[in-house]
């Protein structure tokens, strides 16, 4: 079977649909890391270019509340922008993360 016949299979499809926009809080967490702080736009513009996928806008916005309901970020407002940093809790979490898909590839 050629490559892009497989891309097209229905299993493959959810298995980008769930390690992407299915998984969406670990790459949030990666870019505010990685940034110290950064705006949810910029999230929607770095997620693109980092890992060549867009997530719906208001998604974004979802998992980043639902972040901060978890304290694995926090927020301040700057002008009329809100900026997130990720807190401790949120460092430990993406990593648990990070190790766990690495032992779950390793054994694939």
């Amino acid at each position: 079977m050629k490559t892009f016949e497989v891309l097209r299979t229905s299993p493959i499809k959810r298995l980008r649909n769930l390690l992407t926009s299915g998984n969406l809080w670990l790459y949030i967490l990666s870019l505010i890391r990685l940034n110290k702080r950064i705006y949810a736009y910029r999230l929607d513009e770095e997620i693109e270019k980092e890992y060549l996928f867009r997530p719906n806008k208001v998604m974004i916005y979802v998992v980043l509340y639902k972040l901060e309901n978890e304290k694995l970020i926090k927020s301040e407002f700057e002008g009329r922008r809100k900026y997130y940093t990720i807190t401790e809790k949120g460092i430990e979490a993406l990593e648990f993360a990070k190790d766990y898909f690495r032992a779950l590839s390793a054994k694939l």
